[in-house]
């Protein structure tokens, strides 16, 4: 594939099959990924991938998490308050997502369950959880590294013809993740990635969202 087309083939899907992804692939896919710029080169990024039972067994305990409505605790506490066009791209994304899921705003039921579908990682069978450890004194800093190694993943693995969905979602319940993979509280959850062979039946994958004008988002200066 064209770096240009798979570029703009990625996008988030949130519907996968049952297939898993050959392990072999998967070794190939994030080895690709690890080639990501870093500050410095440190690659801060601690990765645990979860395929078969051990994906299956993290789906059920965050199912039942968010059903009983345990409180969230992510290492990495946000508002999720947008404003002005921020607000207006967001509430753009979710009204398009919901249309093709099915979902109206007077359907609480319904909009409960799109929500659930975050904490079924859509039905992936394969989820990977990227941490980074606390030894770095602004652990802010490392967004940048972390968002460029996720970007060279899903690129990666778009090349591969592996969907993929990256979730901030999952990363509400950092001590349920730990405790599963018997990592130390040293490592911080920053977000989520579940991934594998996208379902064509799921509309929800027919959603595509826009991008604004480069005039918008981009200054050049000479």
């Amino acid at each position: 594939m064209e770096f240009a087309d798979a570029v703009r083939a990625r996008h988030s899907y949130r519907g996968f099959t049952s297939r898993q992804v050959d392990g072999k692939t998967l070794k190939q896919v994030f080895e690709l990924a690890s080639w990501a710029p870093s500050n410095c080169n440190v690659q801060p990024w601690h990765v645990h991938v979860l395929s078969g039972d051990a994906c299956d067994r993290m789906r059920e305990k965050m199912k039942a998490a968010a059903s009983a409505e345990v409180a969230f605790n992510p290492d990495f506490p946000w508002q999720g308050k947008f404003s002005g066009d921020y607000k207006e791209r967001q509430i753009c994304s979710a009204l398009g997502l919901w249309e093709h899921q099915g979902v109206t705003r007077d359907n609480p039921a319904k909009r409960a369950w799109s929500w659930m579908r975050n904490f079924e990682f859509f039905d992936a069978p394969h989820i990977a959880f990227i941490f980074v450890t606390d030894e770095f004194p602004e652990l802010v800093r490392l967004a940048g590294d972390v968002g460029m190694y996720a970007q060279t993943l899903m690129l990666a693995m778009t090349d591969a013809g592996i969907g993929s969905c990256p979730q901030t979602s999952v990363s509400c319940y950092p001590d349920l993740v730990r405790e599963e993979l018997g990592i130390d509280s040293h490592y911080k959850l920053m977000m989520g990635l579940s991934f594998g062979y996208i379902d064509e039946a799921d509309s929800a994958n027919n959603l595509r969202t826009e991008r604004d004008s480069l005039e918008k988002t981009t200054s050049f200066h000479s």
